[in-house]
């Protein structure tokens, strides 16, 4: 009973409130975060996969995956002159007993500006995209169907059976800043990067078609956040800190990050053939709903994450256990691909 109950509000929430998809790594997501995120970082392509298996070992589990690409093109080895960043991302959202579904794609814009190579960087983004989602109420059971011993599908409902299913177009944008400490010193354990960026996603509003007659419209999401990496002086230690701020209509998110992280293996400080690796311990936290520790891995341009998230508000009451979540990114700090090698 508890399951049947625990399903068909999760379902109906997603349904009325249309809010978006998220990942507790929020260093992982640049895409979902900003659009004018693409392209701006060391190296020269990226590519990263998120997984979140929703409320692991209940009965109704929501699904997310998503896979991005992103690349710079007119970047210099120096990183000192305007250039573009470009990035693709695809996501795919489907859970519950009506398996509701919201798969998306999006191609992202960027125009970087370096400011000389004194390490602060401007960039602003458009995205635009699509979205699909649909849903099968022909899979859920209903109060109606209860016979005072056991739920018997065979019965009417007198619920509607399906859901349309539906496309529409999206358009976002956003701009993010960069200082990059790191580019003005090569001492060692002194490097310092910090990062703000706004942006806004589904700006156009979206219609929501899931009946014939709903005049549903997506809200808009404005996303603010900042992010600060810093070795901490005289160690192998230092601190990946992060918080994102969203607002969705009436709803709005917090999540908070520090990761502390250990380098075991230093990498070639001036020629940057070699990268540091790092193994990372610490917690994120969303505000008012989960506390998510993590353990990340970074090498040789991978960087691997993988985190719980231990439900501590009142969704306890239906079903106290937690979100297991994983991201593995590559990030080629070589000679780029799609640029002749040493021509910059």
């Amino acid at each position: 009973m508890r399951k049947i109950i625990f399903s068909i509000s999760l379902f109906l929430s997603l349904n009325a409130l249309s809010q978006d998809l998220h990942f507790s790594q929020t260093s992982q997501t640049p895409l979902l975060i900003n659009p004018a995120a693409a392209g701006v970082y060391d190296g020269w392509e990226r590519v990263i996969i998120n997984h979140r298996n929703q409320w692991l070992g209940a009965g109704t589990q929501f699904m997310t995956t998503s896979v991005a690409a992103d690349a710079n093109f007119g970047k210099s080895r120096n990183n000192d002159k305007a250039h573009l960043g470009v990035g693709l991302m695809f996501n795919n959202d489907i859970g519950g007993d009506a398996r509701f579904g919201n798969q998306t794609g999006s191609l992202s814009i960027s125009g970087i500006l370096p400011m000389g190579r004194s390490g602060h960087i401007l960039s602003a983004g458009i995205q635009g995209g699509f979205g699909s989602r649909k849903a099968d109420f022909s899979k859920l059971i209903f109060s109606s169907q209860w016979t005072g011993t056991q739920f018997d599908q065979t019965i009417l409902s007198g619920e509607a059976n399906g859901a349309s299913s539906f496309t529409y177009a999206d358009a976002s944008a956003g701009l993010f800043y960069v200082f990059d400490g790191g580019k003005s010193t090569f001492r060692r354990n002194n490097d310092f990067k910090f990062q703000f960026g706004v942006s806004g996603y589904h700006l156009n509003r979206p219609a929501l078609k899931y009946t014939t007659i709903s005049g549903e419209r997506m809200l808009s999401k404005f996303v603010i956040h900042s992010s600060v990496i810093s070795d901490i002086m005289d160690t192998d230690w230092s601190i990946d800190g992060s918080i994102v701020q969203f607002f969705q209509g009436p709803h709005s998110e917090t999540i908070l990050g520090a990761i502390f992280k250990y380098r075991f293996k230093n990498g070639t400080k001036v020629t940057g053939n070699f990268q540091d690796a790092y193994i990372g311990f610490g917690s994120y936290f969303r505000f008012r709903d989960a506390v998510v520790p993590a353990v990340t891995l970074d090498w040789a341009g991978f960087k691997f994450g993988v985190s719980y998230d231990v439900t501590i508000s009142s969704m306890q009451r239906a079903y106290s256990g937690g979100s297991l979540e994983f991201s593995l990114s590559y990030t080629n700090f070589s000679h780029a691909l799609f640029k002749s090698r040493n021509r910059f």
